[in-house]
């Protein structure tokens, strides 16, 4: 039987092996117990894992962390809890293997095999439950050594700070303080110091900074200190002085600490506190400022007035060291509220006639002045003077009445004379003779102001050259003993009505009237002024026209006239001819600009929300402007629309464009993508109908419809403002793609699904959208669902606004989108909202909570 195949298998073999089966663990003999008891311990184990959660996130919301042992022991909770779903889905189909009363089974190795699976799941559960003895579930979020404190630059500190800096980071120094009388530098030169600590990252664990003021007592201080800390969670205000104190020095006990107090007024208590004291030992450190012993003179403590006016001149001098040093020496021996108040309206006026300024201020900061590379530069520079103390100066403003004023040369390019001023602005940021604010605006400091105007004067030698007195209160024009001499003026800012003098004022260039409480301006102040340049009649609100003799104002190049009642443009108006710039912004009650067209050198006119539409006789004025480069327009009708977009060379003056309250059949977005120098957009009660939409609702951005090829197309390149308000039918905004600059985007009561449809930017590769977006509105959106479909980086996002969006839950943000998350404002309706929101993942949750405010 050569085909056949024997098998001889041993019975005894068989036994043992079903009798290791049965006996042993009992793997097969306890399964029923076994399951029974895994289903208890694992519902016990979840009501554990249920505590940690919730005690985890109680925790975080006080800006702290979970620890990395909580972290594995969540993690292995939810990995064993899947794998006991697993077992617990099949064990009915094992349950009916068994036989013999569930001592056996008629499977005996695959029950065995379930049985010692279901037996490790149970020991494990166990386990993981008798772990779960956390002491603590989270710990303090690590942030950075130092938070950098915003000072201003300053003249004449480097010397005192190096030597301040040496004697704190000396190891045998503990403690040292700074004194001087109230306005010398003290908190300037403590803010330095404090920033110096970024530089040598890893000495130090922390470095908090405390405001002390007068009157602080051990509970303020306690409660500063622990905000710095985040001990302040729902107990900390039932806490004794005492519990307070105990709980600061458990925690800086266990760091290397620096602590900075600015500004005491009496002896600190440490250790009352709950600080360690500083040794050579733990290393650590604390500084203080303080007024110097002759603040505290009797004669000055009797006249508490003093103290106040002193500090009124130090806020003249705006943290300049130089300043506060030779103001603050003259005014030492000044003991009466008198002399003191003389000082503050000496600084106001002029200050450049405050003793020693012209001798010991002001030619040394000449020197900044002096190094700029050309008169061009050193021009514009003395012209920003002419705005308010402490005023903030709109760049596009000025940048206009220099070019105007022939300061950035001769362009016939309109753009170019721009970006031209823009270098001119980076120059003088550079220079510490401007300080930027914002992308919009900058400042510049009140005595390099000051400065500017002892220059502007010839040394002081000349002062009716530059006549500066704006925001001063004034109800009339100032009185002048040369008007003749007079070649700038700025009255901006004044509550003067009227203006009817008739004085001669042959060298006046520039006269700026801005935001006053004009009623007329009388054509007998008007006419002697034939080098007149720039005027500014903007924000006031009761000129309701100007005078005829207006056309012999026959070098006038910038008229101002937006946020005015103006009904309609003078007689005599047409004879302008070298007008460039016109501001016509916000005249809700001009009707019509007929004639603009005989100004023959206009180049730029702003009509954004003024009464006047762009109307088919507006369009006739217009297109016979030959030298318009910039134009600001509202269209409320669809043919208006239309026929601009047919004048290809007028859209490419549009700067910014105001759509408003008519049914649109085509595609907003779409219509606009020529528009090369388009800034800002608004569109508000704007309809589309279903007509020439493709029969669908998702057309707002109509991707579809452009022949992209996978590649970038050149349109929106320097739009920087969008707007979309009480918009219906537009469902998203994916043009915006191709917005590289966008800073501010607001959407409000429309029906916008999501900004960037996924499927139609397929089209498109190679752009991250949002890359300079500072502001992101989004308010009254019911069906908004997303913004973007992923995370995405936004390096200068500032505010977010999601307010009344029920269906956008999540963010396109992930731990690393914004750098500077401490400027950063997540702002809803209430905190109830908070609940709603999906964050990426935990890192990302505990990144934006802080950030998160209430409307």
């Amino acid at each position: 039987m050569g085909n056949c195949v024997t098998f001889q298998f041993s019975c005894d073999q068989s036994v043992n092996h079903i009798i290791r089966c049965l006996c042993g663990k009992g793997f097969i003999r306890n399964l029923e117990e076994n399951l029974k008891d895994l289903q208890r311990e694992r519902d016990d184990l979840k009501a554990i894992q249920q505590q940690v959660k919730n005690g985890v996130a109680r925790e975080e919301t006080q800006h702290r962390q979970r620890l990395e042992s909580v972290k594995l022991w969540l993690t292995r909770v939810e990995s064993i809890d899947t794998k006991i779903n697993n077992v617990v889905s099949t064990s009915t189909t094992q349950r009916q293997k068994l036989c013999f009363c569930s001592l056996c089974s008629k499977n005996v190795c695959l029950t065995y095999k379930f049985g010692k699976r279901v037996f490790l799941l149970l020991e494990n559960v166990r386990k993981l439950k008798s772990e779960a003895t956390f002491e603590e579930v989270t710990e303090l979020i690590p942030k950075p050594q130092v938070e950098e404190r915003p000072t201003r630059r300053t003249v004449g500190q480097e010397e005192m700070l190096d030597e301040a800096w040496k004697r704190l980071m000396d190891d045998n120094v503990g403690i040292m303080g700074l004194h001087g009388m109230g306005g010398v530098g003290k908190t300037t030169l403590f803010q330095r110091i404090h920033n110096k600590f970024a530089e040598i990252a890893g000495k130090f664990d922390m470095v908090i900074w405390v405001v002390v003021s007068q009157g602080a007592n051990i509970s303020k201080l306690q409660q500063d200190i622990a905000k710095k800390l985040h001990l302040c969670d729902y107990e900390w205000t039932n806490k004794t002085e005492d519990d307070k104190a105990a709980e600061i020095h458990r925690v800086l006990k266990r760091k290397r600490f620096v602590l900075m107090l600015d500004n005491i007024w009496e002896k600190v208590d440490l250790e009352a506190i709950g600080v360690p004291e500083p040794t050579r030992v733990n290393g650590c450190k604390v500084a203080f400022t303080t007024r110097s012993k002759e603040i505290g003179d009797e004669k000055l403590r009797r006249e508490p007035r003093i103290d106040r006016l002193a500090k009124k001149v130090a806020d003249k001098c705006h943290g300049l060291p130089l300043a506060l040093s030779v103001i603050g020496e003259t005014m030492a021996s000044k003991t009466t509220v008198q002399e003191w108040e003389d000082a503050i309206y000496v600084l106001t006026r002029s200050a450049s006639e405050f003793s020693d300024m012209e001798d010991e201020i002001l030619p040394i900061l000449k020197y900044s002045y002096d190094k700029l590379v050309n008169e061009q530069i050193k021009a514009c520079f003395l012209y920003c003077a002419l705005f308010p103390e402490d005023g903030r100066i709109n760049k596009e403003r000025l940048i206009e009445y220099w070019i105007c004023e022939g300061f950035t040369g001769e362009y016939q390019d309109l753009k170019r004379a721009i970006n031209k001023g823009y270098g001119v602005l980076g120059t003088l940021i550079h220079a510490n003779l401007l300080t930027e604010v914002n992308t919009t605006t900058v400042v510049m400091h009140d005595v390099v102001r000051e400065m500017a105007i002892w220059i502007a004067s010839d040394l002081g030698k000349k002062r009716e050259n530059f006549v500066v007195q704006a925001r001063l209160g004034l109800h009339k024009v100032p009185e002048v003993n040369d008007w003749e001499a007079v070649r700038r003026m700025s009255l901006m800012g004044n509550k003067i009505e009227e203006i009817t003098c008739g004085s001669k004022c042959s060298e006046l260039t520039t006269l700026l009237l801005q935001n006053n409480s004009l009623k007329s301006l009388s054509g007998e102040f008007i006419q002697y002024k034939q080098k007149l340049v720039v005027l500014d009649l903007s924000d006031n609100y009761q000129i309701s026209g100007l005078p005829e003799q207006i056309s012999e104002l026959t070098s006038l190049q910038y008229l101002d006239l937006s946020d005015t009642n103006i009904k309609q443009l003078p007689v005599g108006f047409q004879e302008l001819k070298r007008l460039t710039h016109l501001n016509l912004t916000r005249t809700w009650m001009l009707c019509s600009i007929h004639g603009i067209s005989k100004l023959s050198s206009l180049k730029s006119l702003k009509l954004l929300n003024s009464n006047v539409q762009g109307d088919d006789n507006l369009l006739k004025e217009l297109q016979l402007l030959e030298h318009l480069q910039l134009l600001t327009i509202d269209v409320s009708t669809e043919l208006g629309l239309e026929r601009i977009l047919k004048d290809q060379r007028l859209v490419n003056c549009i700067y910014d464009l105001d759509i408003h309250g008519f049914q649109q059949k085509s595609c907003i977005l779409s219509l606009l993508v020529n528009m090369e120098n388009l800034r800002e957009v608004r569109v508000t009660s704007i309809h589309v109908s279903n007509t020439n939409c493709g029969g669908s609702e998702r057309d707002s951005s109509d991707l579809h419809s452009l022949d992209l090829h996978h590649s970038t197309i050149p349109c929106f390149t320097n739009l920087s403002v969008v707007y979309i308000r009480n918009s219906t039918r537009v469902k998203d905004l994916t043009m915006l793609l191709f917005a590289a600059n966008l800073s501010v985007l607001r959407i409000e009561k429309s029906e916008v699904e999501e900004i960037i449809n996924k499927e139609k930017a397929a089209k498109v590769i190679g752009i991250s959208p949002f890359w300079k977006l500072e502001e992101l509105s989004l308010r009254r959106l019911p069906k908004m669902v997303s913004i973007y479909w992923r995370p995405l980086p936004f390096p200068f996002l500032r505010r977010l606004e999601k307010i009344d969006c029920p269906k956008l839950r999540k963010l396109p943000l992930n731990a690393t989108s914004v750098s500077r998350v401490d400027e950063l404002s997540i702002v809803i309706r209430s905190r109830e909202q908070e609940t709603e929101l999906e964050w990426e993942d935990e890192d990302t949750k505990n990144r934006f909570l802080t950030s998160i405010r209430e409307r």
